[in-house]
């Protein structure tokens, strides 16, 4: 018999010993597989094993470490080590054979975890918390996570969350007289970008759901003197209220804000789809005015004329009175392009009412606009007993040259050229 079939042979009696539940019989049986070939990394690890579980860990740490050497290929080979290291408290030793698992796979939970916990019992504080918050990182949902590493992730993501705390209270404190040398400067970005860094706050980006305009810095709400011909439409507050209201009493126009079709996926809008509880009376819709109701809103239209709003045929301009019900909430949402932004123009406004868009939270007044990048996660709400009304227009978004804004325009017009009025994309 040659040498690799007598090898085989012994392996394949350890086959028939663990089927016949014969633990001790296969140990003996490695043994002699390592006797013949000394390098074999199946008889290492089987023998490592066995080495664990009956309490010998310099022994076990002798055959991983032996196996790690004539293979290595899986960081699992180097864990076991790591872990019989930890055992024996060779320091040295872990630190090797958790470099060694990272080396094989980077993003190894397991690795992570050990290496956090390394570091921490060495007092590294500031390497423990990123190894910790690598981890959290890496790790699924709990309820994806294997029963025996909730603990350890939990106590990562607590590790991790502690460290953030306390280091932004030292830095919010550091900072503290930086800010009072600079105060009224305008530096509300850079206070969020501390917050963001901290998790104190999430990050906010334009997430444009059909068109999506490079460069464009993503704003949640942009400077109110970017848009001087804002003073304009605020002076006729009154005028376009008393014309609102005077629509209203007659309660023509109005229809749900929003009509999806019953084979349309509603996802967060099941329970606003067809409903008056967030309704619009639209002025400019799909491009163009709606005869019907701009006919009986001079006033808001005369307004709206000196307004720079953007020239996408079939899709913009776009103007309404948008109305929300008591009690109502219009969950986080985004908009289709950040080519355009919104304005608000509040009418009425109850208590209880509140808008936010990434982390900026406002509360509406009547008179007063804002404009905002839609394409920023927002959502609104009506806590009150009264209903709520806002003027809403989009218009260029102020940094595009009238060159790219040109090409915009003749876009949409080849996307219709293309589509041949079958209205496949939204823009």
């Amino acid at each position: 018999m040659s040498y690799h079939d007598e090898i085989a042979a012994l392996e394949g009696e350890v086959l028939g010993a663990l089927r016949r539940g014969d633990d001790g019989r296969a140990g003996q049986l490695w043994e002699a597989v390592l006797q013949r070939a000394p390098d074999h990394p199946n008889a290492l690890q089987a023998l490592a094993q066995r080495a664990f579980r009956s309490g010998d860990l310099v022994q076990a740490r002798s055959l991983f470490e032996r196996l790690v050497a004539v293979d290595g290929s899986d960081q699992q080979q180097w864990i076991n080590l790591a872990v019989v290291c930890l055992g024996l408290q060779d320091e040295a030793g872990e630190e090797r054979a958790i470099r060694g698992a990272l080396t094989v796979a980077p993003s190894d939970l397991l690795g992570l975890l050990l290496r956090a916990g390394l570091l921490e019992r060495q007092g590294k504080t500031h390497a423990a918390a990123a190894a910790y918050g690598a981890a959290a990182g890496v790790a699924p949902p709990m309820d994806q996570l294997k029963p025996e590493l909730r603990p350890s992730v939990a106590r990562a993501r607590a590790y991790k969350e502690d460290y953030d705390a306390r280091f932004g209270a030292f830095l919010d404190s550091y900072l503290a007289p930086y800010f009072s040398e600079v105060e009224g400067a305008g530096v509300g970005r850079f206070r969020e970008s501390v917050d963001i860094m901290f998790g104190r706050k999430k990050r906010y980006d334009s997430q444009s759901m059909l068109y999506h305009y490079p460069g464009l810095a993503p704003l949640s709400f942009f400077e109110r003197a970017d848009f001087p011909w804002l003073d304009a439409v605020e002076a006729q507050t009154d005028a376009i209220r008393a014309e609102f209201l005077q629509v209203l009493a007659g309660e023509e126009g109005f229809t749900p804000y929003l009509t999806y079709g019953a084979d349309q996926p509603l996802n967060q809008w099941a329970e606003l789809n067809n409903s008056l509880r967030w309704s619009a009376l639209h002025l400019y819709r799909g491009g163009v005015p709606v005869p019907a109701n701009a006919g009986r809103c001079p006033v808001t239209m005369a307004a709206l004329a000196g307004v720079p709003m953007p020239d996408q045929p079939g899709r913009t301009p776009s103007a309404m009175f948008s109305l929300l019900k008591p009690h109502t909430r219009i969950p986080p949402h985004v908009g289709a392009s950040n080519a355009r932004l919104v304005t608000h123009l509040p009418l009425i406004v109850p208590p209880g009412c509140g808008f936010r868009v990434g982390n900026d939270t406002r509360e509406w007044v009547p008179g007063k606009a804002w404009v905002f990048d839609d394409t920023i996660e927002h959502e609104a709400w009506n806590d009150s007993a009264q209903l709520r009304v806002v003027l809403i227009f989009d218009i260029w978004h102020p940094h595009l040259s009238q060159a790219e804004r040109a090409l915009i325009t003749a876009m949409s017009r080849g996307i219709d050229a293309f589509s041949q009025g079958e209205g496949g994309f939204g823009l």
